[in-house]
C-alpha cells in the first residue's frame, strides 16, 4: 500500500553515526513504507548516550532556523507531516514551533507528530526527567497545542496534565485533557497499569477524538497489552512514533488498526533485537549498549507488513 500521492515528512531529530535512535529510527521505516523523509538533525553524536562515551555537535535555535530558511528560499518547504523528538533546548523547541505553525499556514492538513520525551518510570522507581526542567511549560503551553498527534509515556502524560494516573478511568480523563489542549490523537505509549492479562504485560492507551464539519464528535478509545521486554532498549520511541504517523496515514479515523501494526511491527523489532542481542553477549552475559541497538535492516519486512501480534481492545 503506498501512499496514492507523494507524502512528505520534516523529521528533526537527534543523529547518531552508529545505531539506532531519533531520525536513524525514523527514517527507515517510513521511508520502507513509502514516505519522502527531510532529516534536520538537532544533534549529530557517534553514538548514543547510554553508551561509556559519546561525542558530537548539537544544532542550536538559530542554526536550525537557516536550516529552515534554505528550504523556503528554494521554495520546497512544502509538508504533510512534521515529527519530533527528544529535544534539550526550550528556545530549539520554540524555534519548533514557529516553524511548524509557518508550515500549517501554507497546508492546513499538515499533521503534526509529537513525542512529548521529558522522563519515564523504571521498575516502580520514581520517575526521572532527563531533560531540563523549563521545558515542561514549553511543551504544555506551546507544543501540544500545534500538534497532532502526541505519544506520551504515563509520566509524560501526568507532567503535561498536572494529573496523576492510578487507574484506567484516570487515564482516560488525563487523555480527555490532552485532547482539549489540541491534538486529535493521544497514545500514552507505557504506562504502570495493571494488565488483565498479567504483569507480563504492559498497558498502552489510544484516544482519537474528532469533530466532524457537522458538530459531531467521533471518539474511539483503545487498550494495548504487549508482552514486556526485559531490557533497556533506546529509539524505541522515536521508532513507536514514526511508525504510528505512517499507520495513521494508511489507516485515517482507525486508530484501532493504526495501533495494532504499530505495536505489533515493535514487537517483532524488539523480539528480534534482544535474540540477536543475547546471541552476541554470549551465554549468561548481560547485552550491552552495543549488542542492544535496534535490529532495524533485519526487520524490513516486519516494519513493511507486520503479522498482527498485539490487537488493541475498544473501550
Amino acid at each position: 500500500m503506498e501512499p496514492e500521492r507523494e507524502c512528505r515528512v520534516l523529521s528533526i531529530q537527534s543523529h547518531v553515526v552508529r545505531g539506532y535512535v531519533g531520525n536513524k529510527a525514523a527514517t527507515f521505516p517510513l521511508q520502507v513504507l513509502g514516505f519522502e523523509v527531510d532529516t534536520v538533525n538537532s544533534v549529530q553524536f557517534s553514538n548514543h548516550t547510554g553508551y561509556a562515551h559519546w561525542k558530537g555537535q548539537v544544532l542550536n535555535s538559530d542554526e536550525l532556523h537557516e536550516l529552515y530558511e534554505g528550504l523556503k528560499l528554494n521554495k520546497v518547504n512544502q509538508y504533510d507531516y512534521v515529527l519530533t523528538g527528544y529535544t534539550r533546548d526550550t528556545s530549539f523547541l520554540a524555534m519548533v514551533v514557529d516553524i511548524v505553525q509557518e508550515l500549517k499556514q501554507q497546508n492546513s492538513n499538515l499533521v503534526y507528530v509529537c513525542d512529548p520525551v521529558m522522563g519515564d518510570k523504571w521498575n516502580g522507581k520514581a520517575p526521572w526527567l532527563y531533560v531540563p526542567k523549563d521545558l515542561l511549560p514549553v511543551y504544555r503551553d506551546k507544543v501540544v497545542p500545534v500538534a497532532d498527534i502526541i505519544t506520551p509515556n504515563q509520566f509524560e502524560a501526568e507532567l503535561l496534565t498536572g494529573r496523576k494516573i492510578y487507574t484506567e478511568k484516570d487515564a482516560l480523563e488525563v487523555m480527555d485533557m490532552l485532547h482539549a489542549m489540541g491534538p486529535e490523537t493521544v497514545v500514552i505509549t507505557s504506562s504502570d497499569l495493571q494488565a488483565p492479562l498479567g504483569n507480563d504485560y504492559l498497558i498502552a492507551l489510544g484516544s482519537y477524538r474528532k469533530t466532524n464539519a457537522d458538530g459531531t464528535k467521533i471518539t474511539q478509545r483503545i487498550r494495548m497489552e504487549s508482552p514486556k521486554v526485559d531490557a533497556a532498549f533506546v529509539g524505541t520511541g522515536d521508532l513507536f512514533a514514526a511508525m504510528l504517523l505512517a499507520w495513521t496515514h494508511k489507516h485515517p479515523n482507525n486508530l484501532k488498526v493504526a495501533c495494532e501494526k504499530t505495536v505489533s511491527a515493535m514487537q517483532h523489532v524488539l523480539q528480534r533485537t534482544i535474540k540477536s542481542a543475547k546471541a552476541q553477549a554470549g551465554e549468561g552475559n548481560k547485552p550491552n549498549s552495543a549488542n542492544l541497538e535496534l535490529r532495524m535492516v533485519q526487520s524490513k519486512k516486519d516494519i513493511e507488513n507486520p503479522e498482527i501480534i498485539v490487537k488493541a481492545t475498544v473501550l
